[in-house]
């Protein structure tokens, strides 16, 4: 069953069970699924329909963020729903021993000397590592490796 699938099926349970948080999250996301099919003219695959999960997650923890900064707890406890109901659609996240072990990997395979080699290493490793692992601490730690 295709991603895809599961969230639909997913959004008919959360009606016939009256989950309404679930129910509306999974709206949502079939919302900015259906967009960006439509604007790009294109059916989402798995891998598509993971990079839209992982933009609404990221706007999410910036909402809470901003909410808690603000004390707004209730508004930072919806969004807080929201993501865990978001992130159930996310793959297994990588272990920082396995992030670690795969970017000595690529850093060896491409031979990385230094800081102008980080978009060879980025290259290899965002495939491998889209949805299962935050970019941004990847990224820190490739700086780290390759300025070491």
């Amino acid at each position: 069953m295709s991603l895809k699938q599961k969230i639909t099926e997913d959004m008919k349970a959360a009606m016939r069970m009256g989950n309404t948080k679930q129910r509306d999250t999974i709206r949502l996301l079939q919302a900015a699924i259906k967009q960006r099919e439509v604007d790009e003219r294109i059916v989402l695959d798995d891998a598509a329909v993971i990079a839209v999960i992982e933009k609404m997650l990221k706007q999410r923890k910036d909402s809470i963020a901003q909410y808690e900064a603000a004390q707004r707890l209730d508004l930072a406890n919806i969004e807080k729903e929201e993501v865990t109901i978001l992130s159930a659609y996310m793959p297994q996240a990588f272990s920082d021993s396995e992030i670690d072990a795969l970017i000595t990997e690529a850093i060896s395979e491409t031979n990385a000397a230094g800081m102008q080699d980080m978009g060879k290493v980025m290259a290899i490793l965002k495939p491998k590592l889209t949805g299962r692992a935050d970019m941004g601490k990847v990224s820190a730690l490739i700086k780290a490796k390759i300025s070491a």
